[in-house]
């Protein structure tokens, strides 16, 4: 009888242990596990302990409840250019409301997945090659719109796609690459042009206000050249006026002032001409050294006349000397 009673308690703790293992439910954190009740939903149970009622409840679907991130596999899609290319993209999700992620859709991953895939080729497909190239934003925006609204009735919130990588066949790489130096060789050209240009310009402003400062030069030059014609011009207007007043007056010496100023101008031509450096000619010292006193005499007498306007007795006066006549 002992060895019979211990049997049964034996299976009744076991079944106690049994009992409670079904219906302790220990929820982790960043899960919520659904309730059912006679193999209908009941209610979600967040992190933490429950308990189920025996042979009633149990255990219905796990859902995560932490941001997720889904992988979408390469693709190849035609763009509206008629260009293949192969696209990848990543999708990070998270689930709002566990209930509608676990009865609202049978296999959340595989529809978000197709639906994503679904879409990519809608978006690219629209764009031209150049566009799919350099608008990946644009993109990500257009398949983040679509994707969150199509997965909302199941309880998820799309929080970002982005696009891995977009790879065109081998041949559009190859042209790209050949447009893309000609492009760049363009631009070196259209550079090299603009330096020639602008050096061009710069020369020729430089020689323009080179020609316009030596015709400043050239007109200052001969501005004063013609000035200093006419002060000479002048000066001998004067002179002549003197050596005809002179001569009005019966001084015959005066007439000797033009005849070896003309003698002394043609001997310094002859002296500063390249053709020769030594020349001989016959000369009477005698007419030189006549017409050199000429001018002596000239002068002389200009000075004794000065004088003579001043008052007599003045200090400016001088005594006038009396000519001697040359025999």
């Amino acid at each position: 009888m002992f060895e019979s009673g211990t049997i049964w308690v034996v299976l009744a703790l076991v079944g106690i242990i049994i009992v409670a293992i079904k219906t302790l439910v220990i929820v982790p954190q960043g899960f919520e596990y659904t309730r059912e009740r006679l193999g209908k939903f009941d209610h979600s149970m967040p992190p933490g302990p429950h308990w189920l009622i025996p042979f009633f409840d149990n255990v219905g679907q796990k859902i995560n409840m932490m941001e997720q991130v889904l992988d979408v596999p390469r693709q190849e899609v035609i763009t509206k250019d008629n260009a293949m290319v192969a696209i990848d993209a990543v999708v990070f999700y998270q689930v709002l409301d566990a209930p509608k992620a676990a009865y609202e859709v049978a296999n959340l991953r595989l529809a978000m997945v197709n639906l994503t895939m679904t879409n990519i080729r809608t978006v690219v497909g629209s764009m031209d090659l150049d566009e799919t190239l350099s608008k990946r934003d644009e993109i990500n925006h257009r398949l983040l719109k679509v994707v969150d609204d199509a997965t909302t009735p199941w309880g998820v919130k799309c929080t970002r796609i982005e696009i891995k990588d977009i790879t065109p066949p081998a041949n559009l790489i190859e042209a790209m690459g050949r447009q893309m130096k000609a492009e760049r060789e363009k631009r070196a050209n259209i550079l090299d042009a603009e330096g020639f240009r602008q050096a061009a310009i710069l020369k020729a402003e430089g020689e323009k206000q080179a020609v316009v400062l030596a015709a400043e030069g050239n007109k200052e030059a001969a501005f004063r050249e013609a000035e200093a014609r006419e002060r000479l011009a002048q000066a001998e207007a004067r002179a002549t006026a003197m050596v005809s007043q002179a001569i009005a007056q019966g001084d015959v010496q005066a007439i000797n002032y033009f005849v070896a100023q003309k003698y002394v101008e043609a001997l310094k031509e002859f002296a500063a001409s390249p053709n020769q450096k030594v020349f001989m000619m016959p000369m009477e010292s005698a007419g030189l050294l006549g017409a050199l006193g000429g001018i002596a005499e000239l002068a002389k007498d200009a000075m004794q006349r000065q004088p003579s306007s001043l008052p007599p007795g003045s200090p400016g006066a001088a005594r006038t000397v009396p000519r001697v006549p040359q025999s």
